[in-house]
């Protein structure tokens, strides 16, 4: 049994890989209670977050979910990955907003992990066992969340640096300062090319230099002192340019080209070629480039450099024997080396198929094995979205 929401993950979550049925829970769209004065939500697990967001409910509350995965995702995939996006540097995870889920289990039966306080030490913690488990020990059907407040106002700002190791040490140094960053994002030098070759983003052409998004919210007497100490830590980590926003607008156009990088990458690949994406998540301090160049691949990088989780957007022709055998081998050594920085082979996107064969590498066999006993207690006939995570 594969669940399946928006198909927006990208490491084969909801593949098959043996016949069964496929539970589409698209349709399952609800927003069952809303509870603003507790800032929480109940949902159905098909509801899209962006238009959780834009519902008339949340809008006139002033709360919202504040992930920013794909904007097709949806609340059980969400779950299912533990999800997160460029908020997660302020808001957290996923993880951090799950109060209660309603789960359906291989027999049939249905249990609800907890009720809706923010807290309780009332049994075993199973909102973090489902949670990032990918539909391998039951279906997500409902979720209640936490809300958070829509920001009084925010800002955005671009640092340039010569090379991502510096773009890294500055973001580094920003945190320890304690500069109320609501995210800070990275693209480097490639990915900026990318951006101007698809005719600019936010009517400007880019420096093709590895680049820091941030972004502040809060009061705005803050986010002055904020942008005035991020562009201070950046001048002393060898910063090229430093762009801070006021207007609406500029801020929409500064931030843009992060937003839409993803989509120029698509725009700018060869016909006949497709875009491998994967991502890793590494301490900060670890951060520097990975380079395919060397194996006759183009290479980009973008990620939430605030958490130390970095996407690898790689461009190959699947008609190409070579260049298949080239991106697997890449992304192979990329997870090694995120696995010698004491990081992990997935921030964000889960392991579904195509990680599985490092997870053993991460967390060693005696885990492994634990993960194996919760998964046959709970599903013994291992009907449960099979071959994801780990082989029986």
């Amino acid at each position: 049994m594969v669940p399946y929401g928006a198909g927006s993950s990208v490491e084969g979550n909801f593949s098959s890989t043996h016949p069964g049925v496929c539970i589409d829970l698209s349709l399952m769209d609800k927003i069952v209670e809303f509870h603003p004065d507790d800032l929480d939500v109940t949902v159905q697990a098909g509801v899209n977050w962006t238009q959780l967001n834009e519902s008339n409910e949340l809008k006139a509350s002033g709360l919202f979910l504040p992930l920013d995965p794909s904007p097709t995702a949806q609340i059980g995939g969400m779950i299912a990955t533990n999800c997160s996006g460029t908020n997660a540097m302020r808001y957290g995870t996923m993880k951090d907003y799950v109060l209660s889920l309603t789960i359906v289990l291989a027999d049939g039966s249905i249990i609800k992990t907890r009720r809706r306080p923010r807290k309780t030490s009332a049994g075993y913690n199973l909102n973090s066992l489902f949670t990032g488990s990918e539909g391998t020990l039951g279906i997500i059907t409902e979720a209640t969340l936490k809300l958070a407040v829509v920001p009084s106002d925010y800002s955005v700002a671009t640092a340039t640096f010569l090379t991502v190791k510096d773009a890294a040490d500055a973001a580094s140094k920003m945190i320890r300062k304690g500069i109320n960053l609501a995210a800070c994002e990275l693209m480097d030098d490639e990915q900026m090319k990318v951006i101007n070759k698809s005719g600019g983003v936010g009517g400007k052409m880019w420096e093709e230099l590895p680049t820091l998004f941030l972004k502040f919210s809060g009061s705005q007497q803050n986010i002055e002192d904020s942008v005035r100490l991020a562009k201070s830590v950046s001048s002393s980590s060898k910063c090229q340019t430093f762009l801070s926003a006021k207007k609406k607008e500029d801020m929409d156009s500064l931030w843009s080209a992060r937003k839409q990088a993803l989509w120029a990458c698509l725009a700018a690949r060869p016909e006949g070629t497709e875009i491998w994406s994967t991502d890793v998540a590494v301490p900060i301090s670890q951060e520097s480039k990975n380079d395919a160049i060397q194996m006759g691949l183009f290479s980009s990088v973008l990620g939430h450099v605030g958490d130390g989780n970095f996407h690898q957007m790689i461009m190959y022709d699947p008609k190409r024997p070579s260049d298949v055998a080239n991106v697997k081998s890449f992304i192979n050594g990329m997870m090694h080396k995120a696995l010698e920085m004491e990081g992990t082979v997935s921030g964000e996107h889960g392991i579904g198929i195509g990680k599985k064969h490092c997870l053993l590498e991460e967390l060693g066999s005696d885990t492994i094995e634990v993960m194996k006993a919760i998964k046959g207690c709970l599903d013994p006939h291992w009907l449960m979205n099979p071959g994801k995570i780990f082989d029986e």
